[in-house]
């Protein structure tokens, strides 16, 4: 009852057209298929019927792929590797103007890092999208990139965004278990018969949810989070062993390489698994075409809430949710630009970038991250009581008054920004989580 009802209906309405249209038609995204040619199609968790389309068990990875190879090809578009977004231009906060405060809020562009050259290039645009994904970054497991630091959400709370739902953090159950490795074992393969056990054989998720194994993902990742604290294990296990050998291979090749090159044989042994932080349902609150509560400022992906998710995303919906808000996002500005006149776009005289030459301590900056990351995890991760967080909130605002003191003197680095960007997205996680008083979904208080 949490979601957006109007943006789900965008969703259900130009999500098959935009698959075919955009996906299979144009980039030409190999998705599998069966008998007849017609598309393979699988079953997550907490999902009524097989609906998901995939390539094999890396759907994501072959839609970037040719993403990316659509993208080099096109002469009008520049793309600028190695570069850190430092923060969003806004008329209130860099015009050189000061009367320009009074005008509505509106980005004009941004400051962005050049590691290479070690230089801030002032860009200004008529239209900025953030699409800079997710956040799993600010806590201890997670299955995300080493980019997910919530640079998106701290840039748009600095520039006065509006920001929704950030408290509903997804721990995606599965992630695997092993040294350091925190790779995504694919809600699939519960979906395709995986059954979760404890150590010594036990199927548990059943005293959880009538739907067992299969149930939604924040019910199984707390369900594996209670039975670890009751046994002080530290993982529990998903066993697949049942299937035969040769399919599993050919369904899961990825996962099966992954596991095998561990030491880890799925086809003959269950997988020793974690919860870890997968997704962020919430984000920079945005309409049917991507546009914030800031004027030329969109949000497109996991840095955005569009109401789709509600409290507790389904899985494989995420990729949905980029495609149709991307394409709506890119057509809506075409159109505005082609009605509004590229020549009557306002913008002010922006205020030069000031270098500091401080140099920046590495050791200073991995404590800080583990101080975010492990606050996270203890106190605003899978269970949240009003103690946990009361505790975070002192933690992480000296943090931050630290960070911020270091940062200003500091020699500008993809690091330093990254970690002022880490603290300001935990706080407002946290923040979030502190106001909403109820269980839903993904945020779960036991008080």
């Amino acid at each position: 009852g949490i979601g957006n009802r109007e943006a789900i209906r965008q969703l259900a309405r130009l999500g098959p057209h935009y698959v075919e249209s955009f996906l299979i038609e144009k980039l030409g995204v190999a998705f599998d298929r069966g008998p007849n040619d017609m598309l393979d199609i699988t079953e997550e968790g907490a999902h009524s019927v097989r609906r998901i389309i995939h390539v094999a068990d890396l759907t994501g990875r072959a839609i970037e792929e040719r993403l990316v190879e659509a993208v080099l090809s096109k002469p009008n578009i520049t793309v600028i590797p190695n570069a850190t977004a430092i923060d969003l231009l806004t008329l209130s906060h860099h015009s050189t103007n000061p009367s320009d405060c009074y005008h509505p809020p509106t980005c004009v562009g941004a400051y962005v890092f050049l590691q290479d050259k070690g230089v801030v290039e002032t860009l200004l645009a008529r239209e900025t999208i953030l699409a800079t994904g997710g956040l799993g970054q600010l806590f201890l497991h997670t299955t995300n990139p080493k980019g997910a630091r919530g640079d998106g959400i701290a840039m748009a709370y600095r520039a006065g965004a509006r920001l929704l739902n950030l408290e509903y953090v997804q721990f995606h159950p599965t992630a695997l278990y092993h040294g350091d490795e925190r790779f995504l074992i694919s809600e699939s393969v519960r979906g395709e018969g995986g059954v979760l056990i404890r150590r010594n054989g036990e199927s548990f998720m059943e005293r959880f949810h009538p739907l067992g194994s299969l149930a939604p993902r924040d019910v199984v990742a707390r369900a594996i989070h209670t039975v670890m604290l009751e046994h002080q294990e530290p993982c529990v296990y998903l066993d697949i062993t049942q299937k035969d050998p040769d399919w599993i291979r050919r369904r899961f090749p990825n996962i099966y390489a992954k596991c095998l090159s561990v030491g880890i044989d799925m086809t003959k042994e269950p997988i020793p698994v974690v919860p870890a932080a997968h997704y962020s349902c919430g984000g920079v609150a945005v309409d049917l075409q991507g546009r914030s509560s800031i004027r030329r400022l969109r949000a497109v992906g996991e840095v955005s809430c569009t109401g789709v998710h509600g409290a507790n995303r389904l899985a494989s919906t995420s990729l949905l949710e980029g495609l149709v808000w991307g394409i709506e996002a890119a057509k809506s500005i075409a159109e505005e630009i082609q009605q509004n006149g590229r020549e009557n776009y306002f913008f002010p005289e922006i205020e030069p970038w000031r270098y500091e030459n401080e140099p920046v301590d590495p050791a200073l900056i991995f404590q800080d991250w583990l101080t975010i990351k492990y606050t996270m995890w203890n106190y605003v991760g899978l269970i949240r009581t009003t103690k946990r967080m009361k505790r975070a909130r002192s933690i992480l605002r000296e943090l931050q008054v630290e960070i911020e003191y270091f940062y200003e003197r500091a020699r500008l680095s993809d690091d330093i920004i990254g970690l002022r960007n880490g603290a300001q997205a935990a706080l407002a996680v946290l923040f979030a989580a502190l106001e909403n008083r109820k269980s839903y979904g993904a945020h779960y208080r036991v008080d």
